[in-house]
């Protein structure tokens, strides 16, 4: 039977700094992927929350057609579609489900199955799908599936998720390194060690 990876889409798949440009163009700013050193991104806009939250929601689709792919990718995505089931369940609501299917189309990405949950909170949409190991870039998304699904989740390293990690969470700069860990890890798992 196959190993299911769920994994993350925006900052997973998504190059991690995506948003930059629009926001920066949209708020008349000069942000660099390295300021941002929170995932919450209110307090570097100088708006209130709601006006940013609209502005989020209308340019959301603009954002993700537009979003570029995150180095190595593609190439590690692809060679998994053999071996694991690829779920990719994202904090993006449903109604951005035909965006999403062209992005995964338009940049060669192959996929079992895409589930947009609406929320951060993937807990559910972990337990209900049977994952046996997540890719995330949120910090307290990954804490919390590992700690409450008990699953090894790969965090990707950027400058807003480096709060301390408790062991089952490990922290990755690439696709590359997720690739070797997992290889690491299906090797050990057929020795039965």
């Amino acid at each position: 039977m196959k190993k299911r990876f769920g994994i993350d889409i925006d900052g997973t798949v998504t190059c991690p700094t995506s948003m930059i440009p629009f926001i920066n163009k949209a708020f008349n700013l000069k942000l660099t992927y390295e300021e941002i050193d929170e995932y919450d991104l209110t307090p570097f806009v100088n708006v209130p929350e709601d006006v940013f939250a609209k502005w989020f929601v209308a340019n959301e689709p603009i954002i993700y057609e537009g979003s570029p792919l995150a180095a190595g990718a593609e190439a590690v995505l692809n060679s998994w579609k053999q071996e694991f089931e690829l779920f990719f369940i994202s904090a993006r609501g449903p109604h951005l489900r035909n965006v999403t299917e062209k992005w995964f189309q338009h940049h060669g990405i192959t996929y079992d199955h895409i589930e947009l949950i609406g929320s951060h909170d993937k807990i559910e949409a972990v337990k209900k799908y049977k994952v046996d190991m997540f890719f995330e870039d949120k910090h307290d998304n990954a804490v919390m599936i590992h700690e409450s699904c008990h699953i090894p989740v790969i965090l990707f390293n950027t400058p807003y998720n480096q709060d301390p990690l408790p062991d089952g969470v490990i922290r990755v700069n690439n696709w590359r390194e997720a690739e070797q860990w997992v290889n690491k890890q299906m090797t050990f798992q057929s020795l039965g060690l």
